[in-house]
């Protein structure tokens, strides 16, 4: 079982729109809406592979209930927290080239005691959990230790923890080791400082944080692959995408493949990067199910190409 922490839910509105015109009106082509938020993500992307998944988020007003309700839709088991505050929506429009314009609301100020309730379904949820992803940004009201606390509590309760977040989050986060982050290339580079031009660089950053604390660091550099370093060395991997229709939730459903295929190795890099490489080519934020992965297009090497050039990230 996964158990999701997402401590900034949303519900996620998609409109594909035939073009982007700014003053103008527009007519959607198509649209839906989905629970959001990177957690939630991940539990739909670990549902849609057919795992049992819990998910731990805040939620308020009818948004969250309408949340609530879409989780259990799609099989997910929704340990919904009541806050005052309503649960945020974010608006994505997708044009035809595949060009996203994301409006993401700030969503609601957790009180201190909302924010305990949170560390608390978490705790009463562990012991059944394989693992723990807790993901996203922290909304306001919750410090940047807040995530530091919950892999602290969740180790002493023998849970593993991949964290994925990125700021003074996950750098207050890093001293409590937990077992996985998930940072991509600018996350990365934000967290030791300098640009990051090639894998090679990429590399150095994520041994760099394996020195601060986390013990493996699975890293998106976005078209390029992903790259994955622990204890056992450090791997890389790739995936051919035809067509980028949506970015959206692609690194969430990257995690969720990481982890349901074991969260440690090459097999389960392998499994991220056919999980991220599906997702770009679903529309909006639709996590991949299956029949949509093509895991026989991965090309997995030992050898990180150290000298590669980084492009502007797509997963």
């Amino acid at each position: 079982m996964i158990l999701t922490v997402t401590p900034n839910p949303s519900l996620d509105r998609t409109y594909e729109l035939p073009g982007l015109t700014r003053g103008a009106v527009l007519r959607a082509a198509a649209d839906r809406v989905d629970p959001g938020g990177k957690g939630v993500n991940v539990s739909r992307a670990v549902a849609a592979a057919g795992h049992r998944t819990v998910a731990v988020a805040p939620t308020g007003g009818p948004e969250g209930a309408l949340l609530t309700r879409l989780l259990g839709d799609l099989g997910i088991e929704a340990a919904g927290v009541p806050v005052a505050g309503n649960t945020r929506v974010n608006v994505t429009l997708v044009e035809p080239d595949g060009t996203l314009t994301k409006v993401n609301a700030a969503g609601p100020e957790l009180s201190p005691t909302e924010a305990e309730d949170v560390l608390e379904a978490v705790r009463a949820h562990a012991p059944a959990a394989d693992w723990i992803a807790c993901c996203g940004s922290l909304p306001r009201g919750l410090p940047p230790r807040w995530y530091a606390e919950l892999v602290e509590r969740s180790h002493r309760a023998g849970a593993r923890i991949a964290l994925d977040t990125s700021g003074a989050a996950l750098i207050a986060a890093l001293e409590q080791r937990p077992d996985v982050v998930k940072p991509n290339v600018q996350e990365l580079a934000e967290a030791v400082g300098r640009p990051l031009s090639t894998v090679g660089d990429a590399l150095k950053a994520a041994e760099e944080l394996r020195g601060r604390g986390a013990q493996s660091v699975l890293a998106s550099l976005g078209a390029d692959g992903q790259l994955l370093v622990e204890a056992s060395g450090a791997y890389f991997a790739t995936a051919p995408v035809a067509v980028v229709r949506s970015n959206v939730g692609a690194g969430d459903a990257s995690l969720a493949g990481f982890l349901t295929a074991g969260g440690r190795g090459p097999k389960a890099l392998a499994s991220a990067v056919a999980h991220g490489a599906a997702a770009v080519q679903l529309a909006g934020s639709l996590m991949p199910a299956p029949a949509d992965l093509d895991p026989a297009s991965v090309v997995l090497s030992g050898d990180v190409p150290l000298d590669r050039a980084l492009t502007e990230p797509a997963l």
